[in-house]
């Protein structure tokens, strides 16, 4: 299993000087090899990285590069030429791959080798190739018996240096129960974040703070001469406003899906698409930032890492669907409550999707439909509602405590 654990970087000047050199070098290399690509047809990654030698000839800095980081530089820009070719193969209007400006290119990466992690007197440091040893903020171990397959060295838009460690474990995750016992049906929303079977509702994180501050920032930015050094400063306070919101709605998400991932034998969830979502009319900036796609991308990992059931059901009519006798009924987006006038049954409407989910969920699997349906188990006495701020606090929606660190 592959995963990918994030570390900040404290570079001295020096070596912060030579990281930005490197980053600029892989930009021109990148750009260099695009020219040829828009002037060659029947290129390929391998062959392009053969060139690299006898380019070293002529283009001497190229030496102080490190030959695997140069080589992905080539296989990067060929990763994004085929998903360009993907996306147009797949009907979609797409323009060409763009030279990469000075602010647009902002890692490298080493792979297999060129990088070691030491610890000396209790200090952690990186060495790279042609670069040196960088201290880094070591606040988490690595999984054991990681073997680390690549290390990516990225600039962050507010000048720190952040070092992504891609490692690789043994393909030996807890074996999932043929039967699972403790079974959660989720239906994610914008009024409430999550809405499961057991009756918990938790609510949406309160970013309006962090947004009221960075557009504070933004009208700042606007009042500078643009390159000066009082516009270079105010660029970099936009920057970290970015990262604040962006920290903060990560967290979040992070505590929530372990929760469910630990917390559960199997997790059901509606296979969404996001970004279809997102590009709906109205309303698309709360779509964006709910980071639906986000939430269940880390869900998934995180349920095969635990050793739990992940299904992703069909959603289209989750909602209508009467989670007692299955009989569809039509409601607007603002009636928050399922009355089915069939059989009577009434409910909270995403807890009644939440159970349609899961039942969808159970018959992935094989189990046929549930035993217990919401009309057969007791209602609860109340929605257990828990605020977003709960979750960043505590780790999870049931309070339990996890250290500040752990995803």
């Amino acid at each position: 299993m592959n995963y990918n654990y994030r570390y900040r970087l404290k570079p001295s000047d020096d070596i912060r000087e030579q990281l930005a050199w490197t980053v600029d070098t892989c930009r021109q290399v990148y750009n260099h090899f695009l020219h040829r690509l828009n002037r060659h047809d029947d290129t390929s990654a391998y062959s392009e990285q053969k060139q690299l030698p006898d380019l070293k000839k002529w283009w001497n800095e190229l030496k102080q590069v490190h030959s695997k980081v140069l080589q992905k530089v080539v296989k990067r820009l060929y990763d994004n030429f085929s998903r360009l070719a993907d996306a147009k193969n797949s009907g979609r209007r797409i323009g060409q791959l763009k030279w990469k400006g000075e602010h647009e290119y902002r890692s490298f990466t080493y792979s297999q080798s060129g990088f070691k992690l030491k610890n000396t007197s209790g200090q952690t440091r990186l060495w790279l190739s042609k670069i040196g040893e960088i201290p880094i903020t070591f606040y988490r171990d690595l999984p054991d018996n990681a073997d680390i397959k690549t290390v990516t060295v990225k600039r962050e838009p507010t000048g720190k240096w952040y070092a992504i460690l891609g490692v690789e474990t043994p393909d030996n995750p807890p074996e999932k129960p043929e039967t699972p016992k403790r079974c959660v049906g989720i239906d994610v929303g914008i009024l409430t974040y999550a809405h499961d079977t057991d009756g918990t509702a938790v609510g949406s994180l309160d970013l309006s703070d962090e947004r009221e501050r960075l557009e504070r920032a933004q009208r700042d930015l606007s009042r500078k001469e643009h390159g000066s050094n009082n516009w270079e400063e105010q660029r970099r306070i936009v920057a970290e406003r970015h990262a604040d919101l962006k920290h903060k709605r990560r967290d979040f998400l992070h505590k929530l899906s372990n929760h469910y991932a630990r917390e559960y034998d199997l997790v059901a969830v509606e296979d969404l698409d996001a970004a279809g979502l997102v590009e709906l009319p109205g309303n698309s900036r709360t779509r964006a930032g709910a980071a639906w796609g986000t939430f269940l991308r880390m869900l998934k990992y995180k349920c095969e890492r635990e050793g739990t059931h992940f299904v992703a059901v069909e959603p289209a009519g989750t909602t209508k669907e009467c989670a007692a006798c299955g009989i569809s009924t039509d409601k607007p987006l603002w009636v928050r409550e399922h009355s089915c006038p069939a059989c009577g049954f009434t409910a909270d409407r995403d807890w009644n999707a939440a159970w349609n989910i899961l039942s969808r969920g159970i018959k992935r699997l094989g189990e046929g439909r549930s035993e217990s349906t919401p009309v057969e188990t007791a209602l609860p006495t109340g929605i257990t509602t828990v605020p977003a701020k709960r979750v960043v606090e505590a780790g999870s929606p049931t309070l339990k405590r996890e250290p500040s660190g752990e995803r």
